[in-house]
């Protein structure tokens, strides 16, 4: 079959966007099997399925940076696609200059306005820089930002100035800001504070374009989509509404499924007990022939079997007497600035705390103070000397070895265990045979942490743990599995 990407010929197509018959592989595994999906002018899709299910890949292949290895992608004539790009935003140029600069047409526009001599040129240019809106690119790049958390003086600072979590902020702001006929977002909100959050659903809401959104923010899909794609099993289903409809839809559909299997395996059963019962009668043999026949002729109806959930397994730590971890009056930051001052708490053995704040607040340096990763600058930190903290890093899977599996991981995290037992350890955090053998560079992003976030466990109970963004690559599917946490920071949902 010849796969390929193309443009509609029509200017005038029902679909924004059609996949038909789409298959994808990546390292020899089928991801998507002659998949297909159309997406109107306008229409909303969140797309979701397990981690490593491939929905990234689809969205690569939808932008044009992969090959299908059959079936067509095709966007309509004309249709402008935005997303944001993988790669962060770099250099010396400020927040609002890099958005602008995102608009390719507009910037070349102004260019040629400066540049051309001749009057009829310059009166086009200059007419289709008011069809674009030129001349309000700079309020609705600002008014972008500003809903993304920068106020007036960071958006005339550098992108260089900025941590890699802000500059992708400044990466969704320049896909936003182009307004594109289909825009593509995968986990729109991993690197937002609440706020943030809060502002990106009102705006995809008024966005009038089409967009097809990877997330595992329940509420988001709750609130601006208009239609599920479930990739499962590398096949697409669309179902109408947000994520809560698409439950029970679903859960209704597997319920009468089942029904419909137990009721043809009763009539099944029943018609073969006659078979076996009058076959040898001569009296019966036709009606028994004419049975036997009817069971050929009966339709196949599994019974719907779900996907065995992701469990996480914690060892269970021994008691410690109280107060497990007090602080007073501590001052932390880095270099001898003062990040958080003034702190006092205690934390016991059966708390379970979210740490919630706006971005660049100071959440991950508590964590990390906690954590034992930074020292007072000011201030007493006590806590039990059995005390065992076990912490999760926000980036912490960004420092995997790429070219070794799961398995070369885990081992040397348990060198004293048994092949079997690295790989049971894995298989509780989601990683199952096929994923422990897979080198760490062909896992998706979100399995990608499953080979450090057992790390922390395997070698002891621990009596504490201090985790940054522990769920923010964590599947809805995966969510309910997670462990108890006596200190938790979890993203914005």
């Amino acid at each position: 079959m010849t796969s390929k990407r193309v443009h509609s010929a029509g200017e005038h197509a029902v679909s924004l966007l059609t996949i038909t018959d789409l298959t994808l592989r990546i390292a020899g595994r089928v991801l998507l099997d002659n998949a297909s999906l159309n997406v109107d002018p306008g229409r909303k899709i969140g797309l979701i399925g397990r981690n490593g299910a491939g929905k990234s890949t689809l969205l690569a292949a939808i932008a044009g940076d992969l090959h299908p290895d059959g079936g067509t992608i095709q966007l309509s004539n004309r249709a402008s696609m935005g997303r944001v790009k993988q790669e962060t935003p770099e250099g010396e140029a400020s927040l609002i200059e890099t958005v602008l600069a995102g608009d390719l047409e507009r910037a070349r526009l102004l260019h040629e306005s400066e540049t051309v001599s001749d009057p009829s040129l310059l009166a086009d240019i200059h007419e289709r820089l008011l069809v674009i809106d030129a001349h309000t690119a700079p309020a609705r790049a600002a008014s972008i930002l500003s809903g993304l958390g920068f106020d007036h003086d960071a958006q005339l600072r550098p992108v260089s100035s900025f941590s890699g979590g802000w500059r992708m902020r400044v990466a969704l702001a320049t896909a936003l800001f182009l307004t594109p006929d289909l825009l593509l977002l995968d986990e729109p909100t991993n690197h937002l504070d609440i706020e943030a959050t809060i502002w990106l659903e009102n705006w995809l809401k008024s966005f009038s374009g089409a967009a097809i959104i990877v997330s595992h923010d329940r509420s988001l899909l709750d609130s601006v989509v208009d239609s599920i794609a479930h990739l499962d099993k590398s096949k697409l289903s669309l179902t109408p509404g947000g994520y809560d409809e698409f439950i029970r839809i679903r859960t209704e559909q597997a319920l009468q499924q089942n029904r419909a299997a137990e009721r043809l395996a009763a009539q099944r059963a029943h018609m073969q007990s006659f078979v076996d019962r009058f076959r040898a009668k001569a009296t019966k043999a036709r009606q028994a022939q004419a049975r036997l026949k009817a069971l050929a002729r009966l339709p196949q109806i599994e019974s719907v079997v779900e996907d065995s959930p992701t469990r996480f397994a914690f060892p269970e730590p021994a008691p410690l007497p109280p107060p497990m971890l007090t602080l007073d009056k501590v001052t932390v930051g880095y270099d001898g600035r003062a990040v958080l001052s003034n702190l006092s708490c205690r934390l016991d053995l059966d708390d379970r705390i979210a740490l919630l704040g706006q971005n660049g607040k100071g959440k991950s340096t508590f964590a990390k103070l906690l954590a034992g990763r930074l020292d007072p600058i000011t201030g007493t930190l006590q806590h039990s000397p059995r005390l065992r903290i076990g912490y999760f890093a926000q980036h912490q899977g960004e420092e995997l070895i790429l070219a070794e599996t799961p398995i070369n991981h885990m081992s040397r995290a348990m060198p004293d265990a048994t092949p079997v037992a690295v790989r049971a350890q894995l298989d509780r955090f989601g990683l199952d045979a096929g994923k422990a053998e897979s080198r760490v560079g062909d896992l998706s992003g979100a399995k990608r942490p499953g080979c450090s976030l057992p790390w922390q466990h395997v070698m002891h109970p621990t009596c504490f743990c201090s985790t940054n963004q522990p769920i923010i690559l964590i599947s809805m599917h995966a969510m309910r599995s997670s462990g108890h946490y006596a200190i938790s920071k979890v993203p914005s949902y």
